[in-house]
């Protein structure tokens, strides 16, 4: 069994608008045969503080145009160091580049499948 379609599609959108903020790295992780909480988790990073921001703000103003959704919990937004962007079928980490490599969230999750999310990394916004 896999993520739901709904699921795969806020990842895809997520995705989209964190490349098209420069993100580094994106990855989506099937995680719903893992954990009940959520279904993907959506991973990527920035190199400071503001590209972290920045990729957070594209990441939620194109859920909420494309998609009418809201995160419901929302967590690191002070220091921007790993901001964490919780929309209960996804969850978003934007991790600082250093911060990612330290946690490795992809070693830790590596049972994961990772997802395909077709990403078009040369589209300008």
């Amino acid at each position: 069994m896999t993520a739901p379609e709904e699921s795969l599609d806020l990842a895809r959108v997520a995705g989209q608008a964190a490349a098209d903020k420069l993100a580094e790295e994106v990855i989506g992780l099937d995680v719903s045969e893992l954990v009940v909480i959520t279904d993907v988790f959506l991973v990527c990073s920035g190199d400071s503080e503001r590209q972290v921001s920045a990729i957070v703000d594209g990441v939620e103003e194109a859920l909420l145009t494309q998609r009418r959704r809201k995160p419901l919990r929302r967590e690191g937004e002070r220091d921007a160091r790993w901001v964490l962007l919780d929309y209960g079928d996804i969850v978003v980490h934007v991790q600082h580049a250093e911060d990612r490599a330290f946690y490795a969230l992809e070693r830790l999750w590596r049972d994961a499948p990772v997802l395909d999310l077709g990403i078009d990394e040369g589209r300008p916004e």
